[in-house]
């Protein structure tokens, strides 16, 4: 691994740490009470969280700020600002009220000791109630070992974040 000019960890994994790093995938789903379009609206023009994370997520995690960017068609980019750095998201995927994919092309954040996010994405499913169940992915790559004890401790962490971006992308768009 490299570190930039302010000592974060840069996205750039050497040959050595790729090779011991596995890519692991956790998935979160939650329920909007709205329909697609208007989840997909809402995903489009959610730029920040309203409220700061509980306390065990502040310990473990960086704290996000706002996005900055387009993320409204393929190639678009985001800038994801967070207390102590950025990650700079490429949208490489996406079909209009259904799902938009992307990868992490810059990470200039320390995560976990270790952790390189590699992207992610974000599934709108319509529910027969014409509730929306939303799902968020997110991929990355570890190296620390032993990988049986980390990855389900990794996977937890993961989780609760994306229950506290769903939660909050929940509030504001069934408020409107």
């Amino acid at each position: 691994m490299t570190l930039d000019t302010e000592g974060m960890v840069a996205r750039e994994i050497d040959d050595r740490a790729a090779t011991n790093a596995t890519l692991t995938s956790v998935v979160t789903r939650m329920r909007f009470a709205a329909s697609p379009a208007q989840v997909w609206q809402g995903l489009m023009f959610y730029e920040e969280i309203g409220r700061r994370p509980p306390a065990h997520l502040r310990l473990l995690l960086p704290v996000p700020i706002r996005t900055e960017g387009k993320v409204s068609e393929v190639g678009g980019e985001a800038m994801c600002l967070y207390e102590g750095g950025h990650l700079l998201k490429r949208i490489t995927r996406l079909r209009r009220d259904h799902f938009y994919e992307f990868e992490v092309a810059k990470q200039a954040l320390s995560i976990g000791g270790g952790m390189t996010l590699s992207g992610g994405r974000y599934d709108l499913r319509e529910l027969d109630d014409g509730t929306t169940e939303v799902a968020v992915a997110t991929r990355y790559l570890s190296t620390k070992w032993p990988r049986w004890f980390w990855r389900p401790l990794e996977k937890i962490v993961c989780h609760w974040f994306h229950r506290y971006l769903l939660r909050s992308m929940r509030r504001a768009i069934e408020s409107t």
